[in-house]
């Protein structure tokens, strides 16, 4: 994602340093100028000096002595429409948090704050202005994430993914697990993973992300998962710089997060059109699932995630409903269950979608149609390659 440009204001000079050091820390966000005082008046030369610097977000710090810096969110928010107001309090004051809010701040954060609080906004920030840009043709990234171990993340990223391509064309399949599988259910051999994109994001464009993915020969191109464990994980920033280029560059993106449960996994969830929390129809499936549902939600964004049931098979006494209810989520899709031919699928390397005859695969095909079936451009039938530098 683009660097975004952030002003601070804040009373406290501890606190203005504090908070230079968190947002430059985040890697996808620079301190363009810091602020003692609050502007009180729209003729306030602090104001006009906020102006000036031109920040993407204004971070405005509020005490315990509230007014000040309400009033300063209020005037900023009506006198610099283009730049968004994050508000820094105490979430133990509900009524400052509501009235923050109705002064204009789009995020409030609460205080002490950590880097990571702060990327999230940021990322939030950056989608939702990318959804406004109609000018703009950005990909569009669904992430399938497991309910626990076994549950099919793999294989339904796998085959959706196939499925995209075939019906749209220009897809890109990112294995972001631990420990990749997405190469072996394909029978491809990559000479490049997601790690060198990471380390080569430096100089990362769209010639160089091309020759970094694997070319299955469905045309989706897969960016492989890590083959051992990497001794140095990722930032999130990096993801999000990553995440930026893939859907620069690709119509559809699909993430196989596999069981990987973390503040990368819930990164790439908030930059997701949708989350497939895939579970089975048992107990201790759904129970995870409600668990993970609770974790990548915390920042926001419920909406998006969405049970997927995998081996599905009706069980008596029990209903959809059911299911639903006990994930805590929407139930979106199942997975018919035919266990044999989906292992001996992953044995061969022969994806369950080139069998296109079989009630799997169709499942998969409609799969595809339900979660695109808003997509404005699907809608009329437009669909090109695209690359924005």
């Amino acid at each position: 994602m683009p660097e975004l440009s952030v002003a601070v204001v804040a009373g406290d000079v501890e606190q203005r340093s504090v908070m230079q050091v968190m947002v430059d820390g985040t890697g996808v966000a620079r301190t363009r100028q810091t602020f003692a005082t609050y502007p009180v008046a729209t003729t306030d030369p602090v104001l006009r000096k906020i102006h000036a610097t031109n920040p993407d977000v204004v971070i405005v710090d509020i005490p315990s002595d509230s007014l000040a810096a309400l009033r300063a969110i209020e005037l900023i928010h009506q006198e610099m429409p283009g730049s968004a107001v994050f508000a820094l309090g105490s979430m133990s004051q509900p009524q400052i948090i509501v009235s923050a809010m109705r002064s204009g701040a789009r995020e409030f954060i609460e205080r002490p704050t950590t880097t990571t609080d702060l990327l999230e906004a940021f990322v939030r920030l950056s989608a939702a202005q990318r959804k406004v840009q109609r000018e703009e043709v950005r990909g569009r990234v669904f992430t399938v994430v497991n309910a626990k171990g076994g549950s099919g993340a793999t294989t339904i990223a796998v085959n959706l993914s196939l499925a995209l391509q075939s019906a749209h064309s220009n897809v890109a399949l990112v294995d972001i697990a631990p420990l990749g599988h997405a190469a072996l259910h394909l029978n491809l051999k990559p000479a490049f993973t997601v790690a060198n994109a990471i380390q080569n994001l430096h100089r990362l464009d769209s010639s160089l992300l091309e020759s970094l993915t694997t070319r299955h020969g469905s045309g989706v191109q897969l960016l492989a998962g890590t083959t051992i464990p990497m001794v140095v994980e990722p930032t999130t920033a990096e993801f999000a710089r990553l995440f930026d280029m893939l859907v620069s560059h690709f119509r559809y993106v699909v993430v196989d997060a596999s069981s990987r449960v973390d503040p990368t996994t819930r990164l790439v969830s908030n930059l997701s059109q949708t989350v497939l929390i895939t579970a089975h129809s048992d107990v201790a499936s759904l129970w995870s699932a409600a668990k993970i549902q609770q974790y990548l939600g915390e920042t926001g964004g419920r909406e998006r995630l969405q049970l997927v049931l995998n081996r599905f098979h009706k069980t008596p006494g029990f209903t959809e409903a059911d299911a639903a209810s006990a994930a805590g989520m929407k139930l979106l899709w199942k997975i018919p269950n035919q266990y044999f031919a989906a292992s001996s699928a992953i044995d061969r390397g022969i994806p369950l979608m080139q069998q296109r005859n079989s009630d799997i695969a169709r499942s998969f095909i409609a799969l595809a149609s339900r979660l695109t079936e808003s997509d404005i451009e699907v809608k009329r039938a437009a669909w090109s390659m695209f690359k924005i530098g």
